[in-house]
């Protein structure tokens, strides 16, 4: 399938990961501007969106949006999800795929509401943002295998895509959805602890953010498991043993367990509620 059999696209909901997606595809040249569309009922996003993404056509309403596109993309919050898809379903092509990014709500209730079942639903996080991002992917059986492929080759503009079993995705969003929040609280003590120290904060905040990208780094291309490397800098009676035994009296490794549960439980909650509201 080439890049252009799936344009022109639409985008319900102009928020922060719309913008990311609009954004990557233009950064490498699969979609343009011109061929976007976008409605978002607030003024503020609106206009966010095509400062950012000049060119980009601002529908007025829903069903505007998406009527011709063979590729929809709905970035909505849970809670206005489904008024969102019954304003598009009377518009949206026959042959259109769907792109869910919306938490929490599965894929047989987003047919429901939008009348078809051609749907991929997505769970994108933050550092998309950048096109550092990390997105899990499942589709319904109706999704054709040359659209899916595409919406995954669109994805990859802002980072790595895995395709997941549905039944996952509440667990991704825990994770990977949610991390990015409790990645930053863990920068932000270490920043805070450097200051208690006695370091100057700018070079607090340059040492944590730069210790967490690199440990991430080295996780990530030594494919070893994190305790392997944790090991390498625990010195007998040394620095490192004395703050982790800190950390571990505190809880942490715990809490932070029951901080992914607790958000995977949370996005449980959004797409029951979505779909009985």
């Amino acid at each position: 399938m080439s890049a252009g059999s799936l344009r022109p696209v639409a985008f319900v909901g102009g928020g922060q990961m719309a913008l990311a997606l609009a954004e990557g595809f233009g950064r490498v040249g699969l979609i343009a501007a011109a061929e976007i569309a976008v409605h978002d009922p607030a003024p503020e996003a609106t206009a966010r969106f095509a400062a950012r993404v000049p060119g980009v056509r601002v529908a007025s309403d829903n069903a505007a949006a998406v009527r011709g596109a063979p590729l929809v993309f709905l970035a909505v919050k849970p809670q206005h999800a489904e008024a969102a898809c019954r304003e598009a379903a009377g518009a949206l092509a026959a042959d259109a795929t769907v792109v869910s990014i919306v938490a929490g709500v599965p894929i047989a209730t987003l047919a429901a509401w939008l009348g078809s079942s051609r749907i991929v639903r997505v769970m994108p996080n933050t550092p998309c943002l950048i096109g550092k991002g990390v997105s899990a992917v499942s589709r319904s059986a109706s999704v054709p295998a040359a659209a899916a492929a595409e919406v995954a080759r669109l994805l990859t503009t802002v980072g790595s895509v895995h395709d997941v079993d549905e039944r996952l995705l509440d667990a991704v969003t825990g994770l990977s959805g949610s991390g990015p929040g409790f990645v930053t609280l863990l920068i932000e003590g270490l920043i805070d602890g450097g200051v208690k120290a006695g370091l100057p904060r700018a070079l607090a905040r340059e040492l944590a953010v730069g210790t967490v990208a690199g440990t991430a780094a080295l996780v990530a291309e030594s494919g070893e498991h994190p305790a392997v490397i944790r090991d390498r800098v625990t010195s007998p009676a040394g620095t490192t043993i004395a703050g982790l035994a800190v950390l571990e009296r505190r809880a942490t490794r715990g809490a932070l367990v029951d901080a992914v549960v607790a958000a995977t439980d949370r996005a449980a909650e959004l797409g029951r509620g979505s779909a009985s509201g």
